[in-house]
C-alpha cells in the first residue's frame, strides 16, 4: 500500500511541478482553479482507495466515495480514508515494539510524514520530554489524515 501512496504522490509531484513552470495566463488559471478546489489532493485520495480497495466495478466505487465526501462536507461526518485505529496500531506496533506506551518526537514526525501528513504539529502533548503517547499520536494522525481527505470547502 505503501508503494502506491509513493508512486501516486511521485505522479502528483511530477504534475505540480510542470504546473508551477506553466507560463500562459490559461495555463496558471488552470492552475490556480486545481489549488482552489483542491483537485489534485482529491485525485490522490480516490486512486490511493481504489489501488488499495480494488473494487470489481471501479465507477461505481469513485461515485460512491464521493457520495461519502459529499455527506461528509454536509454533516460534519468523517469522511472516507484508508487508515483506521488498527492501522495505527500496527504502526505503534512497529515504533514502540516494547510496548512502552509512547514514542519519540523524531519517530511520530517520521510516521505522520509517512502517512502522507503535511501539517503536523510541532508541539504535540509530550514533545518536551520527548514521550508522545500512542493517543497523542493517534489522535494526530487520525486528524491530519482527514484534513488531506476533506477535498471539499466547508459549508
Amino acid at each position: 500500500m505503501r508503494y502506491y501512496g509513493r508512486l501516486i504522490r511521485y505522479h502528483s509531484n511530477q504534475f505540480k511541478q510542470r504546473l508551477g513552470k506553466m507560463a500562459t495566463q490559461k495555463e496558471e488559471e488552470a492552475a490556480n482553479y486545481l489549488k482552489k478546489h483542491r483537485i489534485i489532493e482529491l485525485m490522490d485520495n480516490l486512486t490511493s482507495m481504489l489501488l488499495f480497495y480494488r473494487p470489481e466495478n471501479p465507477r461505481e466505487f469513485l461515485v460512491e466515495q464521493l457520495k461519502n465526501l459529499k455527506m461528509s462536507q454536509q454533516t460534519g461526518v468523517k469522511g472516507p480514508n484508508l487508515f483506521n485505529n488498527l492501522n495505527l496500531d500496527a504502526i505503534l506496533g512497529i515504533l514502540d515494539p516494547t510496548n512502552k506506551k509512547h514514542i519519540s518526537f523524531a519517530q511520530y514526525k517520521q510516521a505522520l510524514t509517512m502517512l502522507g501528513i503535511k501539517d503536523i504539529s510541532e508541539c504535540p502533548e509530550g514533545v518536551n520530554e520527548d514521550r508522545i503517547s500512542h493517543e497523542t499520536f493517534k489522535t494526530e494522525a487520525i486528524q491530519g489524515l482527514q484534513r488531506y481527505s476533506e477535498t471539499y470547502a466547508q459549508l
